[in-house]
């Protein structure tokens, strides 16, 4: 049973970064006793309650069991505070669906190789990708001393050029990745931080 006198936790949130997913809440605050909490999850194709390996946990973050590795699938989490036999009411989260609800973060500048009138770039994408996915990379770059006018390249390569540029130069680029799914979703990840390099003299 459920007593209402035990709050249920609040800000009940699921955090996804490039596919790695977690439940958090804010800690449910007692006079006396340990609090701990039950997580459960349900899936679009069965409606039906299942443990997530957090149970009577007291930390207020839960991650994903490999179970729920499917982005493409609907969850549905839920959430109680237990203090001795007494519980909380469950706290249910909007049904996430990874393919549309993680972050994506930028990739990784591997190496940058400059000449005189281009810069060479290799990155890594964010995370391993799944067949049928489609990553390609936006790269923008800009004149440091006139960065009002900003150009953009895309390519899907993860070794590339950008060409045309002036000698002894320097030059500013940040690139995200785009994600176009099996399933035709598009996800747009978060631009990396600029980084700038001066081309030589040829």
């Amino acid at each position: 049973e459920s007593f209402p006198h035990l709050p249920a936790p609040k800000d009940v949130v699921v955090y996804s970064y490039n596919f790695h997913s977690l439940l958090r809440w804010s800690p449910v605050k007692v006079d006396r006793g340990l609090v701990l909490y039950t997580v459960h999850f349900k899936t679009g194709a069965f409606n039906k309650w299942d443990e997530m390996n957090c149970t009577r946990i007291a930390q207020t973050e839960c991650g994903f069991p490999t179970s729920l590795k499917e982005r493409r699938w609907t969850v549905v989490l839920r959430v109680r505070a237990e203090l001795g036999q007494v519980t909380s009411n469950w706290v249910e989260t909007d049904p996430f669906v990874a393919e549309r609800n993680t972050t994506i973060g930028p990739p990784k500048v591997n190496s940058v190789n400059v000449s005189s009138n281009s810069v060479l770039i290799s990155v890594t994408p964010p995370f391993g990708s799944e067949a049928g996915d489609v990553l390609e990379y936006h790269v923008s770059y800009w004149e440091n001393a006139t960065s009002t006018t900003e150009k953009e390249t895309k390519t899907s390569n993860t070794l590339f050029k950008i060409e045309n540029l002036k000698e002894l130069t320097l030059y500013c680029f940040s690139i995200r990745v785009e994600l176009t799914t099996y399933s035709d979703l598009q996800l747009l990840g978060l631009q990396s931080v600029p980084e700038c390099h001066r081309t030589t003299v040829s």
